[in-house]
């Protein structure tokens, strides 16, 4: 299943897209996608509905039906650092010998086509293409054996990020991950059982029609199962947590010279099977 939050900021309804890419109404089966609704039994149910009896939204989405996040009430943004070696290269960091963990702030999260807006004082605002892991099982101390069983799904990840913020400015890399706009996700929140190969997915981002990111899942250094497992370790993770597992190289840190985002560009980015985001990038307010 392909799982979207559809309507007007803080106000989206639950759908999920049928056979020919409209959304169907599921508020008459679940409150939000979110919570219990991404646990097995919720999902099994969702399942089990007739998705062309279910009501027929109107617009195209991501045309002129507006999708938010595809997760409602997100407990935990959970990312992980320097997961692709040569995006540690680029970053002229070294490869960690366990996963670096960080936060988003949930309040930086926007759907995936609203606009990213470039932060007060920013000098190095940046972009990064990610994995995102939703947790549908709730569990802590995840055996990695087991840790699929606790996945809802996937989705695309922009992990937003301010260089000057996160590196420059004394402390913790939380500080340039979680302004205002910095977590577009979605365009939907794709089941567990429709990927085939999550360690074997290609994933792109162009800034204005140009290439910066090209890369695969397949290179991620810690995989999926061992990344659930981990965070378990450190906290306990909640049905509609999201782990975001690491951007490969491309970034705008990682250019000759460096290119950062200044207002007026457009980003596009998408993972295979996991659909497709474009923002518009709105200047710093003075």
């Amino acid at each position: 299943m392909k799982l979207v939050r559809y309507g007007t900021p803080g106000a989206e309804k639950p759908g999920v897209i049928d056979g020919s890419g409209r959304v169907r109404d599921l508020s008459g089966l679940v409150a939000d996608i979110g919570g219990d609704t991404l646990r097995a039994s919720g999902l099994d149910g969702l399942r089990d509905a007739d998705v062309d009896a279910l009501p027929l939204v109107d617009g195209v989405p991501q045309q002129d039906l507006r999708l938010g996040p595809c997760v409602g009430g997100i407990g935990k943004f959970i990312c992980i650092g320097l997961n692709y070696a040569d995006h540690a290269e680029e970053a002229n960091m070294p490869v960690p010998p366990e996963p670096v963990i960080f936060n988003k702030w949930t309040s930086a999260v926007v759907g995936p086509n609203d606009p990213i807006q470039i932060p007060r004082n920013s000098l190095k605002t940046d972009w990064e293409v990610e994995l995102g892991v939703v947790i549908g099982e709730p569990g802590v101390y995840i055996d990695e054996a087991d840790a699929m069983g606790h996945v809802a799904g996937f989705c695309v990840i922009n992990d937003v990020s301010e260089r000057e913020f996160q590196l420059d400015r004394a402390g913790t890399w939380d500080k340039g991950k979680g302004c205002d706009t910095f977590g577009p996700t979605g365009p939907w929140l794709v089941t567990r059982d429709e990927i085939a190969d999550v360690d074997d997915l290609d994933m792109w981002l162009d800034v204005d029609g140009e290439r910066m990111q090209s890369g695969s899942t397949a290179t991620l250094i810690y995989k999926v199962p061992h990344l659930v497992s981990y965070c378990s370790r450190f906290m306990s993770l909640q049905s509609g947590d999201i782990i975001s597992t690491g951007t490969p190289p491309g970034v705008g840190m990682g250019q000759s010279p460096p290119r950062y985002l200044r207002g007026g560009e457009v980003v596009t980015l998408g993972i295979t099977g996991l659909g497709v985001q474009t923002s518009h990038v709105l200047a710093a307010p003075e």
